[in-house]
């Protein structure tokens, strides 16, 4: 069975770092697990990392759609079944790294996600679905699906909209409950490295994070995407883009924009962990503290590829 290495947890806890170094010493190429980071153009508001920062290590899944594409789970899992099964047969190691909790749960857990299809079908009771939710709230939305799949309703929060609405998709179009998505035997087994640090110090270093991409244009990039329609498309859905358009539509303040960016960060960052811990199996380190090093976590990875 073919062994694969995933580097996990929230933004700002050094992934990238560790990545660079375990592919170096263990002869992997990385796979980008993060839902934003397949955007071209977008690369200071997602953390991306650019060719002179990858010590000629192949990187994949990075800069594969357009701002006006659409990347489900679906699409992930498949491509990044794809790239494994390649590294693999290069006698490389495959090492997955990201946040995006659903992405890397289907992955590892190979879930079946149904029809995954965007047909006109499709898109029209997605349309109907976000109409819902303009004329009647999040509330009613998350009632909506509460009625159809309430452990799934359960797990997901009235105002991540995006993910109540998918959740509804899937039920209503496949038959089957979201919650209900079954696994099917893997092909590769998974070792899952997770990152974390003291709550106080995550959120210190997100906010520092946040004024460092400021500083790099963080406020260019999104009036790019803003002016390519992004409101529109689920890249202007990211977090440091769709807090930018209120600001470029004169609603709020460019401090009050700053502010929600931050804001929102912690937040994701509070429901990366959140997922990490609750719906996978990952052996946490903390390496922002110095609690443990990035050679203890080798030797973990070495041990376990030997077994």
């Amino acid at each position: 069975m073919v062994k694969v290495i995933a580097i996990v947890g929230p933004t700002a806890v050094g992934k990238t770092e560790l990545s660079l170094q375990l592919a170096q010493d263990l002869n992997a190429e990385v796979i980008s697990g993060d839902s934003m980071q397949v955007y071209r153009h977008l690369n200071i508001g997602t953390a991306k990392i650019m060719p002179d920062e990858m010590r000629n290590i192949p990187h994949h899944l990075i800069d594969i759609r357009d701002v006006n594409q659409r990347f489900s789970v679906a699409d992930f899992q498949t491509l990044a079944k794809q790239q494994i099964a390649s590294i693999s047969s290069r006698q490389r190691l495959p090492l997955v790294v990201g946040g995006t909790g659903f992405y890397l749960q289907s992955l590892t857990e190979n879930l079946t996600l149904g029809n995954d299809q965007f047909d006109d079908e499709s898109r029209r009771f997605r349309q109907q679905l976000q109409q819902y939710y303009a004329d009647f709230g999040a509330d009613k939305l998350w009632q909506r699906l509460n009625k159809i799949d309430s452990t799934a309703a359960a797990s997901i929060p009235p105002q991540n909209i995006r993910r109540v609405i998918r959740a509804i998709e899937v039920t209503e179009r496949s038959g089957v409950q979201f919650s209900q998505q079954y696994q099917e035997k893997s092909e590769f087994e998974f070792k899952l490295i997770g990152l974390t640090t003291d709550r106080k110090i995550l959120y210190e270093r997100i906010n520092h994070r946040v004024d460092e991409m400021i500083s790099a244009g963080l406020e260019q990039e999104a009036r790019w995407l803003y002016t390519q329609n992004g409101t529109e498309f689920q890249a202007g859905k990211g977090i440091g883009y769709r807090e930018f358009f209120k600001y470029f539509t004169k609603q709020q303040s460019l401090e009050e924009t700053i502010a929600e960016i931050k804001q929102d960060s912690r937040h994701y960052a509070k429901r990366q962990l959140t997922w990490f811990r609750n719906k996978m199996d990952v052996e946490w380190f903390d390496l922002v503290t110095r609690k443990d090093s990035i050679n203890e976590i080798e030797n973990v990875c070495l041990h376990w590829l030997q077994e």
